[in-house]
């Protein structure tokens, strides 16, 4: 027993001398790699062949054996192997969440043609070159049949999990290549699977299993139809009930880790790769709009810094370039190389131009499928154990993933470098950086309380113009003792949009409210009642709701004196301009719905008599207070402008001079004869009810044109 238990320990300190070892290494070659350039996946890559028997080895025999003893299999390998997977599992969980299953759709045509021909081409490229490599290569009393089929599959497949990486190091996973990319790559590594399992039973038994081909594609297309329907549901309903009991961050990550676990026994069970069931999780997980924003974050943190480099520079581990120092091994190994790359850079070439895909989206596309990975590395290892490679061929194989994910990075960086992509692309590329660093305007959902009155269909208007399609929406309806409310004129208002309807009965209003905003939507629109007659500015479920809002809100009092529901169209619009946060939230509102309806924006600064002025002279005071405020609404209102450009809205810009700048914004709305006001706060909350300002709140209470409100909570 002590001498188990001391064995143990010592496993263990070797274990985590591997870790720290390889964490650290990969790391310093990373941050080398990064300084001239380069992704770090392409240092950690090095750093395991540098910590493997081609170097450390080499230099320090018995050191590399304490350190790794019995490369390739045992106890010890069994640890830092395991590690590794749950290192690329979660990589791919990663790639899961950037990967944008509808524009792939939209790119159909050109993914099956590009994953085609990356596959066929090197096929026959590794066919011809497996006939023809000497018997030094073929493992004792190896077929050469099946040999040349195991060196053909692993010529011939790509690595999803070092192509995403690359990809996402470069910043380019979002483009319509990176997208197109990762597509090709996930078919490369399903196929790959499937065709190993059947290479592998012609080897020990000598007979393909035609049942078995059968039942594992068709229980990966199940696998596919379920967990996208019955799977999202599933993750949805559990991603819904951690929103509704506080939404931690830590259940929702408890959520991510056993969607991962869970699709990946099912792909493993189905003889494919866990991994991809990780990958198909991290779809399924970002679909869900109930997923807590910081899960990706943390995910990708750990995974980067700890588990990431653990699997790359394993892969560089079981590289041993000794067994090639024979002069015949050495040059049929550098054609095994040239054959991957050349063949597979002329498959995915191939395919992207037949697709009408730009010469340099072929090149790009045929330079990022390049990268091999695990798969390559298993086909190379199970060739070995059933006695189809011999120890050359092993290391042959093994070095390609190496080889070929630095050529991918390389070559891919190159071809990219100053390409902006199509005008479209460019365009959603914008669209997407913009809405990305917006405060309210984003593609989170969209949460629309209604009582069926006109007030909440002004407010939806504001909301389906201003926000993306891509948002979707949820209509709220709260009938008074059970009354159905009609949500027809909700629907035609938000057509070509993702909607769903919910009906509250028998509950309190503003809980019913506050407690569906806590299930992962972005903003509140809500209709707010006139009340031009009375001093109230809003209505108590407004006032309630603003009380207890968790996100922002959108509040739209309608124009007075229509004789219809909605005015055809907003022609002029009076935006106030600050600086402040909240007025950058009511810009990206007023920008976004001018660039789709043609809205004559007016920016406007007003100046106020600073407090420090004061105990000047009245004239000296006002005439420095105008300077100083000049200043401030020249650069302010210049902002905006540029903000109005990106957004694809033009705008004209007026600094002016007041005492109450309410005052002046009722004077400038009436001046420019605006039918729109659009205007930004913070919900600040006096006593028991909100407090929007005095200035909104005079606003709200004597302009007869529309009003938009973008309420922002001050803890948010």
């Amino acid at each position: 027993m002590v001498l188990a238990a001391e064995t143990g320990e010592f496993d263990l300190l070797v274990f985590w001398v591997n870790i720290l070892v390889l964490v650290a290494v990969s790391h310093l070659f990373g941050l080398v790699m990064r300084r001239v350039g380069m992704p770090s996946v392409v240092g950690a890559l090095l750093a395991g062949l540098v910590l493997g028997p081609s170097v450390f080895g080499a230099v320090w025999e018995s050191g590399f054996e304490w350190f790794l003893p019995e490369i390739g299999r045992g106890g010890q390998w069994t640890l830092l192997a395991a590690v590794s997977w749950v290192g690329v599992a979660l990589l791919l969980v990663v790639t899961g969440f950037e990967t944008d299953l509808g524009l792939i759709t939209k790119q159909g045509r050109s993914a099956l043609l590009v994953t085609g021909g990356s596959l066929v081409v090197p096929l026959v490229g590794g066919v011809v070159v497996g006939l023809l490599l000497p018997s030094l290569f073929l493992g004792e009393g190896a077929e050469r049949l099946t040999f040349t089929l195991f060196v053909a599959l692993a010529l011939a497949v790509s690595s999803l999990a070092v192509v995403a990486k690359i990809l996402s190091e470069l910043g380019l996973m979002r483009r319509d290549f990176g997208q197109i990319t990762v597509a090709a790559g996930m078919a490369n590594d399903v196929i790959g699977w499937i065709l190993l399992g059947v290479f592998t039973g012609l080897a020990t038994s000598g007979e393909v299993s035609v049942q078995q081909i059968l039942t594992t594609l068709g229980g990966v297309a199940a696998f596919g139809v379920l967990a996208l329907t019955a799977g999202q549901r599933l993750v949805d309903l559990s991603l819904r009930q951690v929103r509704r009991t506080g939404g931690s961050l830590s259940a929702a990550l408890a959520v991510a880790v056993v969607t991962m676990l869970g699709f990946g026994v099912v792909t493993e069970w189905l003889k494919v790769e866990a991994v991809l069931g990780a990958f198909v999780a991290g779809v399924v997980l970002h679909r869900s709009r109930f997923q807590h924003e910081g899960v990706i974050g943390h995910l990708e943190g750990l995974t980067n810094a700890l588990f990431a480099p653990v699997f790359f520079a394993t892969a560089g581990l079981q590289v041993d370039l000794r067994l090639l120092n024979d002069a015949e091994a050495l040059w049929w190994g550098l054609i095994v190389l040239a054959v991957a790359v050349v063949f597979k850079f002329a498959g995915a070439y191939g395919g992207a131009r037949l697709a009408g895909r730009t010469h340099r989206a072929g090149l790009a596309l045929g330079a990022g499928l390049n990268a091999r990975g695990t798969l390559e590395i298993v086909i190379a290892t199970v060739g070995l154990t059933v006695g189809v490679f011999s120890p050359t061929a092993f290391s042959v194989i093994v070095l390609l993933p190496v080889i070929t994910s630095l050529f991918a990075s390389v070559t891919l960086r190159g071809v990219v470098n100053n390409w902006q992509g199509t005008p479209d692309e460019q365009e959603r590329l914008g669209r997407e950086q913009v809405l990305s660093r917006n405060l309210v305007v984003r593609t989170s959902r969209l949460l629309l309380p209604s009582r069926g009155g006109p007030e909440s269909i002004a407010a939806a208007q504001v909301l389906h113009f201003a926000w993306p399609l891509e948002a979707g929406a949820t209509v709220l309806t709260m009938g008074d003792r059970g009354a159905e409310v009609d949500i027809t004129p909700l629907r035609n208002v938000l057509h070509d949009r993702a909607l769903e309807h919910r009906r509250v009965r028998g509950e309190d209003p503003v809980r019913a409210i506050i407690e569906e905003s806590r299930l992962g939507f972005g903003v509140i629109g809500l209709g707010a009642q006139d009340y031009a007659d009375t001093m109230q500015v809003i209505s108590p479920l407004v006032d309630g709701v603003l009380s207890e809002s968790p996100i922002p809100v959108v509040l739209v009092r309608r124009a007075r004196n229509l004789d219809r529901p909605l005015p055809g169209a907003y022609s002029r619009a009076l935006v106030p301009v600050t600086g402040s946060p909240v007025s950058r939230a009511a810009q990206e509102v007023a920008f976004n719905l001018s660039a789709q309806l043609g809205t004559e924006l007016h920016l406007a600064h007003v100046n106020t008599v600073r407090s420090e002025h004061a105990v000047l002279p009245p004239l000296l005071s006002r005439r420095m207070a105008a300077r100083s405020g000049s200043i401030i609404g020249i650069q302010v209102t210049a902002q905006a402008e540029t903000l109005a450009m990106e957004l694809g809205a033009t705008a004209r810009t007026v600094v002016v001079d007041g005492s109450s700048p309410a005052d002046e914004l009722l004077r400038l709305a009436q001046e420019i004869e605006a039918d729109l006001v659009v205007m930004g706060a913070n919900l600040r909350r006096v006593g028991d009810r909100p407090f929007l300002g005095h200035r909104v709140e005079q606003v709200l209470r004597d302009c007869d044109a529309t009003v938009v409100v973008v309420l922002i909570p001050f803890d948010l």
